[in-house]
């Protein structure tokens, strides 16, 4: 009789606070109730306007990077974003850029935890290019442009189809279609805010941002 109390008394208990079981209840629904391209379509031209405005003279070099006109902010990885090998970009960004992808970053690791949804972090695949790393990049790529924002440290490119696990103890999971919604939802209220552009990129992969110019 006594086991059998205490065995109820252990089912209440995990029934009023499933927290204490590691368990933060069902997923809530995930929609996006938008279109991708209609939604994150800013031209280049708005981005270059921008990028100009906000950042640095675009440099030669590498080696040059210290002596930027504006100071720029090392990004690096860690619980909100990683940041991926880079091979035709150096990670740093002017001050605004660097704040608004730390907002990007606590923006979907909150809308994950009121969705009891598992934690993710953004993966950011391409930063500041010099103009060095430009003339490489289009030898690979005939479509890359000359002209890109990514030269004046001011924008920054984010996978929509693979996102880094913030905790592998973690056993649920998301699709990155699940993931891309929530994220586009992020973004879409922080252009609302006229933080910053997008541009949805479908064949890297990716969204193209850039910061805007603070406004009073």
């Amino acid at each position: 009789m006594k086991y059998s109390i205490r065995l109820f008394c252990a089912f209440l208990l995990l029934a009023l606070f499933p927290a204490c079981n590691g368990n933060r209840g069902e997923i809530k629904p995930i929609r996006y109730t938008g279109s991708y391209n209609r939604d994150f379509n800013d031209r280049n031209e708005l981005h270059l306007a921008q990028a100009r405005k906000v950042g640095i003279k675009p440099v030669a070099s590498r080696a040059a990077v210290g002596k930027a006109s504006k100071k720029m902010k090392e990004i690096k990885t860690g619980d909100l974003y990683e940041v991926e090998e880079l091979t035709h970009s150096i990670p740093f960004l002017v001050p605004e850029a660097y704040d608004l992808l730390t907002d990007i970053g606590r923006n979907l690791r909150d809308s994950l935890e009121n969705l009891n949804a598992p934690e993710y972090k953004l993966l950011v695949t391409s930063v500041t290019r010099t103009e060095e790393d430009v003339k490489k990049l289009r030898r690979r790529n005939l479509n890359a442009s000359a002209n890109s924002a990514h030269r004046y440290g001011t924008t920054f490119d984010i996978s929509w189809n693979r996102y880094p696990k913030a905790d592998e103890k973690d056993s649920r999971s998301l699709s990155p279609d699940q993931l891309k919604m929530v994220l586009a939802s992020v973004l879409r209220d922080l252009k609302k805010q006229k933080r910053c552009y997008v541009k949805h990129e479908r064949k890297q992969g990716c969204f193209h941002i850039t910061v805007r110019e603070p406004k009073d």
